[in-house]
């Protein structure tokens, strides 16, 4: 007796799951994805317009089939769920398969890690930059000065002092250079400027001891010779310690007149000045009103900010004649135009730039003398504290005069002289003022 409802034939074949040797489920809707098989044996299509389904029969009648007796396409993931397209439970598309939506599960590039490498790539070429131009710079010093020769030296105070100086000497330069630069043909070298730098906790100040200033010299022993010469009481303009026995006796008499005790010496001559400033491209510098105008020193400038080159720098810093305070006033001059060009010198335009970084400090490091005990990180300090001084960080001012001596040089404040050596010692801030 049949118990299924009227109508239905159960000898039909078309029954799912009662061992049919083609089980296709009825009203089964169609999925993109799934890919077609072949029409069934008779070719025709199954009810209601469904085409033919791929076949689960595994040969004995029981419409479920053998395992591993699946259509393939289950098997290597073109249909959702297959296992052998899964990876870790996510779907891996075939690259071959036409259908374009598949393309983009593709691997998308991994953005995150290229970044990764090229910054670490950049970082190591930056860093081999740095360190080859360190020691290329390191090497160019010329590290002349020793002053373990110094004799009777003060105990060293807190903070750092540092004793430019501006030679005059004519090394390097053609007679054509020496008549356009107005330097003459003296022999030797004698020191158109002298400055303490100190550096410290409360601020760079920069101190400029004029050429003509009266001072003891000390005894000493002789840089060359090594004998010692006792000090007899002579006084003479401080110029004149350099001339006499060069850097070493210049930084004793300055120790023994001031009691202060010089860390680093550094010294630059008449071409190594004109050619760090044109190798910056000039530097910017303010005449005061009514202009300058030196025939010695070969200065010719109007009133108003211009830029001087190397040969125009050179002129307004050795001009005296031509201002009203002669050698306090173109101490003066000396500061402003130094801090201005190491301003200029210490700018991203010039550090950043190689074709301007390397000249620039080829043209200093060339003709730059300093002491023995010199490193590039100090001399970056002086540089740094110089510009701080012009950006109103630190403070500039000359060694306090408070008139002349008899033999006609500058006399020193000897009250305000001793108030800033302590202040400078301690590294406390400097209220003392000069001329």
């Amino acid at each position: 007796m049949n118990d299924w409802p009227e109508g239905y034939d159960s000898n039909r074949g078309g029954g799912y799951g009662h061992g049919s040797a083609s089980a296709q489920p009825e009203g089964a809707r169609v999925m993109r994805q799934v890919r077609r098989g072949p029409a069934g044996p008779s070719g025709a299509p199954p009810r209601g317009g469904v085409p033919q389904q791929p076949s689960y029969d595994n040969g004995y009648g029981d419409g479920y089939g053998a395992p591993g007796s699946y259509d393939s396409g289950y098997n290597t993931g073109q249909v959702y769920g297959g296992g052998g397209g899964r990876r870790g439970g996510g779907f891996v598309p075939n690259d071959n398969d036409p259908d374009p939506q598949l393309q983009q599960y593709r691997a998308r590039p991994n953005y995150r890690k290229r970044f990764k490498w090229t910054a670490i790539t950049l970082v190591t070429v930056l860093a081999a930059w740095a360190v080859g131009t360190y020691f290329w710079a390191d090497s160019k010093l010329n590290r002349d000065v020793d002053l373990s020769q110094v004799i009777d030296r003060p105990e060293t105070g807190e903070g750092t002092n540092y004793l430019i100086v501006g030679s005059d000497s004519r090394a390097g330069l053609s007679d054509e250079q020496k008549k356009e630069l107005h330097t003459g043909s003296a022999e030797g070298k004698r020191t158109d400027s002298m400055m303490i730098l100190h550096t410290g906790s409360n601020g760079p100040t920069l101190i400029s001891l004029p050429r003509d200033s009266n001072v003891t010299i000390p005894t000493y022993k002789g840089s060359e010779s090594g004998k010692t010469f006792p000090g007899t009481g002579r006084q003479t303009k401080l110029n004149a310690a350099y001339a006499e026995d060069g850097p070493t006796l210049l930084v004793r008499t300055v120790e023994a007149n001031t009691g202060l005790h010089i860390d680093h010496y550094v010294e630059i001559g008449f071409a190594g000045f004109a050619n760090i400033v044109d190798a910056v491209g000039g530097v910017e510098i303010d005449i005061p009103k009514g202009g300058m105008k030196d025939t010695k020193s070969g200065a010719d400038f109007k009133a108003g900010k211009q830029t001087l080159n190397g040969d125009q720098a050179l002129a307004f810093v050795r001009t005296r004649y031509a201002l009203a305070g002669s050698d306090l006033d173109r101490t003066k001059n000396q500061q402003k135009f130094l801090s201005a060009l190491a301003s200029q010198t210490a700018t991203p335009s010039t550090i950043l730039n190689p074709f301007k970084l390397y000249p620039t400090m080829s043209a200093g490091l060339d003709t730059l003398i300093v002491d023995k005990d010199m490193s590039l990180w100090d001399l970056g300090d002086m540089f740094w504290a110089m510009k701080g001084v012009t950006g109103g960080d630190g403070k500039s001012m000359n060694m306090p005069i408070s008139g002349n001596s008899p033999n006609g040089n500058l006399q020193w404040n000897t009250t305000k002289v001793k108030q800033l050596v302590s202040e400078l010692k301690n590294d406390e801030k400097v209220t003392v003022s000069g001329n």
